[in-house]
């Protein structure tokens, strides 16, 4: 239920962020205005994200599971290639305390160097994650080494640090795990599937002598950030429609509902749980989406929804609680000029939405009202016109954790993304490279939501990738949650 030191929360975060408004404008972080050869200043939502960074919040994780040993020296090379070719991978994350801001400083020459562990080693590291959370033996190897490398922290800090890292893991069964680290700020879901893709390739075309050249890619330059590739009067907003919006968001936060949190004191660290469905029943969800005229990202927020509602055995029955649903869309086609997937960055923007849920609420009828809600938001452009605004109060709410409820630092109980992410390649051409799975996230144990939902559709697969902070919720909490989700999706497909 609501709990009554969100309204401390609320009435704070718009006193101490309104006298902030006016300098806050996104083009008061112009990167164009501090752009040298060797990198330059970041973006307001850059800035964001270096500031959520060393709490546990956006540390990305694109881990590969291996049946062949893809090489160290082979994978080094690669790595390389994609670091010649994109700048931004060979920067460093440097703050200048002075103006209290972030810079990107680009290496000429790439520097990346694997962390590599034998057999020993990993089976050490195995043994002390399980021996640390004994609920997590029942998981994969696989799934440890993902969560281990969530928490992996170098940015904490805040000093000048690089913002990719590369390890190499070799498992007890004779397979292998390649995870790169990234900061979020250089590093969204899109780039993450473009590295992927490109690195593989890459890899590919070393084991056949340079057919790498022909993955297409070619020298890029280091792109500015989203505020600056608004188009003209998108994101145009006086100064009191800014202020209504920021009292408007933080007065609605008086109201949010949150999950049970079952330790608010022990420190935290980001868990993964997955929710995996077989070609028949992702079928039947993506049909019925499409004949209620809604995007997936609609079921599964109304999904979400649902089960954290029920979990809670509200008496009396059909108590109405309201809780905030945060959606990411990939701007880059709607940027001035447009980026394509192989502009690598953060070029994701936010809309949240609130939804009042009572329980006994059908499905599809909650999860149109959920797309509703976000595209009647995305026609008015506040991807665009509050992308300030939020970046303002998660910064504020980095600054006083004590304002959230319990210091949860949580913003939404889920977050989406507008579209999962599609991956037709063919299954022969990974199992040709000895590549069984890979898994691609965020942590999210800082400032963020209860459930991060990292959706793909792998060959007509549904396959979420769904991220928490612990102990703040269970793995046992969570896994049932994910399951409830799971079991309402499939029988609503029906």
């Amino acid at each position: 239920m609501h709990d009554n030191s969100t309204t401390s929360l609320s009435l704070s975060l718009f006193l101490f962020s309104l006298s902030d408004m006016a300098d806050f404008n996104p083009k008061n972080l112009d990167p164009a205005a501090n752009l040298e050869q060797a990198g330059r200043r970041v973006g307001s939502t850059e800035q964001s994200l270096c500031l959520a960074v060393p709490g546990g919040t956006g540390i990305a994780v694109l881990a590969m599971l291996f049946t062949k040993d893809p090489g160290n020296s082979i994978l080094q090379s690669a790595l390389h290639e994609l670091q010649k070719s994109h700048p931004i991978l060979r920067s460093r994350i440097t703050r200048d305390d002075k103006i209290n801001t972030f810079f990107f400083s680009v290496s000429p020459i790439p520097l990346l160097q694997i962390q590599s562990f034998d057999v020993s080693t990993t089976s050490q590291l195995l043994e002390s994650l399980t021996k640390s959370d004994p609920n997590n033996g029942s998981i994969s190897a696989f799934q440890r080494i993902i969560e281990h490398e969530l928490n992996q922290n170098p940015w904490s800090n805040q000093s000048d640090t690089d913002v990719l890292f590369a390890s190499l893991y070799a498992l007890p069964d004779s397979k292998w795990i390649v995870a790169l680290r990234l900061h979020a700020s250089i590093c969204d879901r899109t780039s993450a599937v473009f590295l992927l893709k490109e690195l593989l390739g890459l890899i590919r075309g070393k084991e056949e002598e340079g057919v790498g050249e022909e993955q297409g890619m070619g020298k890029q330059e280091l792109n500015l950030g989203i505020e600056q590739l608004i188009p003209s009067g998108k994101a145009n907003k006086p100064f009191w429609a800014r202020g209504l919006d920021l009292l408007g968001y933080s007065l609605n936060a008086m109201r949010f509902s949150n999950l049970e949190f079952k330790d608010v004191t022990s420190p935290r660290s980001s868990q993964v749980i997955r929710l995996q469905m077989n070609p028949d029943e992702t079928h039947r969800i993506l049909t019925k989406c499409k004949g209620k005229g809604i995007k997936l990202c609609g079921a599964i927020a109304a999904a979400g929804l649902v089960a954290a509602h029920s979990s809670k055995h509200l008496l009396p029955d059909h108590q109405f609680e309201k809780y905030a649903v945060i959606t990411l869309i990939d701007c880059r086609k709607l940027l001035d000029p447009p980026l394509n997937y192989r502009s690598l960055g953060f070029y994701h923007s936010a809309i949240l939405n609130t939804h009042d849920v009572k329980g006994g609420e059908e499905v599809w009828e909650l999860a149109s009202r959920c797309y509703g809600s976000f595209r009647d938001s995305f026609n008015a452009n506040k991807h665009f016109s509050d992308i300030d605004v939020l970046n303002l109060l998660m910064c504020k709410a980095i600054e006083n954790p004590g304002l959230t409820p319990h210091l949860s630092l949580r913003t939404s109980i889920i977050s989406v993304f507008e579209d999962p992410v599609i991956d037709d390649e063919p299954t022969q051409l990974h199992q040709g490279m000895g590549m069984e799975d890979y898994m691609g996230c965020a942590s999210v144990h800082g400032v963020g939501p209860s459930i991060a939902v990292f959706d793909t559709i792998r060959n007509g697969r549904l396959d979420c990738i769904c991220v928490y902070p612990s102990p703040l919720h269970s793995r046992e909490q969570m896994q049932e949650l994910i399951d409830t989700m799971k079991r309402i999706l499939v029988s609503s497909g029906d």
